[in-house]
């Protein structure tokens, strides 16, 4: 009943950049209707033969979908992590996929590593239907879906589809860094918007988009907005439903298009609470639909009723970055043309990440696939948990909801030396130092692999308006020659413009192990408290 009431996306061709406008059907790609007609021989391609492919089969060993536990345990050390994994460990599945297929419609070298799979493997392409159609519910009824080689390369295309030189992109203040290097030398400028703990703030959208002047701003109002709405880089800030809501209206108002970037959507790990709040098992979720119902709605799910959201996948969080591989969903309009491109490009992503990955998740199932993510999820959450505790023993930590800007409204945690207890004075004579000052705020993310630290430089001794980036650069060189390295703030600031009085670092809990997240934070918490006697 729901699927009769969806309209069709509406035509919004409008946004479409010139170089898109020009891309046809390449003309190679025009003969493929023929292709497949029985007794044609075809002399017209330049594809090699599968017989001088030299791979007769790929083989490998997946692990099963419920390998990672529905009930995570924090891991005590690596190895410990490592035995308690392997001793537990789930029977592998051994996959096989031949050069040449034993029944119709089986994935096959021969296929799928020749020219032919723009739009995505057939088997692929089916399984990745099916789970956009379960999972986020497009508010549509005919979104168009593609793969693409990674959400990087993915955005590299969508912003020259949408976008002219000379034009901007709507994005977060802090956004990720790699789409402010995309953009900029390609002559597409990005147009900072303020931000809160839920990303982007509405009425600071609004006020720019109202109050836009061509002829002061040098080039017309932007149409297109940039989003990574859960688990932001870097802040980690997750984009909740209401907020959703408010932007994408906004967005229709202005006629503006959103481009969801959203690899971390299934790493939402729920609010952080204290270890010695914390109650074992208490906020497990371990029935995986269910968890599902409990994300944070894509922009497709409940609020894009017209087409106007391009929304980017990726498996690089959720199986391995190294496979280059994810996909568009999207007005057909938006789509075509992306294919378009595709063809005279990067063909939709690797044949080989494509092959193997369209068999890991056809042997997986749907269900079995979200299982899995459920189970990355949970380790995450663990890791999320881990360095947050760290940071509990090396500083003295207290909740607060009275900081401005940023971080308004949120809960956040202020930082301050180990030994601080409220109401005593810290003063040092000799160094003119208060132990009692806070050195760094941090709100524990919701969602993501990221820490967002902010540094309350106005507390240094040396401090002074003009020299916020260079006490960001001065802390972080003295943290990364101690041996821990942060991503500075200032790789992620659209606008250009420090804050005078504060700087920003990007702390990972994604990939070290708990040995090396403990000695990091031990290491900055020496480096941070000396840094500010």
């Amino acid at each position: 009943m729901e699927a009769v009431n969806k309209q069709n996306a509406i035509d919004l061709s409008h946004h479409l950049s010139d170089v898109a406008r020009a891309r046809g059907v390449s003309p190679l790609k025009a003969l493929q209707k023929y292709f497949g007609q029985p007794g044609i021989i075809s002399l017209a391609g330049g594809l090699p033969s599968p017989a001088y492919f030299p791979f007769d089969s790929l083989s490998g060993e997946i692990q099963a979908s419920d390998a990672l536990p529905a009930t995570p345990s924090r891991p005590t050390s690596t190895l410990s992590w490592l035995w308690s994994y392997l001793s537990s460990k789930k029977a592998d599945t051994t996959i096989s996929i031949p050069k040449y297929p034993a029944h119709p419609g089986d994935i096959n070298l021969a296929t799928t590593l020749q020219y032919s799979t723009v739009e995505g493997l057939p088997q692929l392409r089916s399984f990745i239907d099916n789970f956009v159609d379960k999972v986020y519910r497009p508010a549509y009824a005919n979104p168009a879906i593609i793969t693409h080689a990674g959400n990087t390369d993915g955005w590299d295309k969508v912003v020259h589809m949408l976008c002219n030189p000379g034009e901007g992109v709507l994005v977060d203040v802090f956004t990720y860094a790699t789409v402010l290097a995309q953009m900029q030398p390609a002559g597409y400028k990005p147009i900072p918007v303020d931000i809160d703990f839920q990303g982007m703030l509405p009425h600071e959208l609004v006020a720019i988009l109202s109050n836009w002047d061509e002829v002061a701003r040098g080039m017309p109002r932007p149409h297109v907005l940039y989003q990574v709405p859960v688990g932001q880089n870097p802040t980690g800030m997750t984009t909740g439903s209401r907020r959703k809501k408010e932007l994408y209206d906004i967005c229709v108002e202005f006629d503006i298009i959103i481009v969801e970037d959203d690899p971390y959507y299934f790493l939402q790990e729920g609010p952080y609470v204290p270890k010695a709040q914390r109650q074992n098992g208490a906020d497990v979720i371990r029935d995986p639909e269910h968890w599902i119902e409990t994300l944070s709605p894509s922009y497709l799910s409940r609020f894009d009723h017209q087409g106007r959201v391009i929304r980017l996948d990726s498996f690089s969080k959720t199986i391995a970055p190294g496979s280059r591989l994810g996909w568009y969903t999207g007005n057909p309009i938006f789509i075509e043309k992306l294919q378009r491109n595709n063809e005279v490009s990067s063909f939709g992503g690797s044949a080989f990440s494509s092959t193997l990955i369209s068999t890991l998740l056809n042997t997986w199932g749907h269900d079995g696939y979200v299982r899995w993510l459920l189970g990355i999820r949970n380790q995450y959450t663990e890791r999320r948990n881990f360095l947050m505790d760290c940071m509990h023993e090396e500083f003295s930590l207290q909740a607060s909801y009275t900081e401005k800007g940023i971080l308004d409204g949120a809960l956040v945690y202020l930082a301050r030396n180990k030994s601080y207890l409220p109401g005593r004075s810290y003063s040092d004579e000799k160094s003119n130092v208060d132990y009692g000052n806070v050195m760094f705020s941090v709100v524990p993310p919701t969602s993501g692999m990221f820490v967002w630290v902010r540094v309350n430089f106005e507390n240094h001794a040396n401090y002074s308006p003009e020299f916020a980036k260079t006490l960001e650069m001065k802390l972080w060189t003295d943290i990364a020659e101690a041996g821990v390295l942060f991503a500075p703030g200032w790789m992620f600031n659209a606008s250009g413009v420090e804050t005078p009085h504060e700087g920003h670092y990007r702390i990972s809990f994604s990939n070290a192990s708990t040995e090396d997240m403990r000695r990091a934070l031990q290491i900055f918490a020496q480096v941070i408290r000396k840094f500010f006697v």
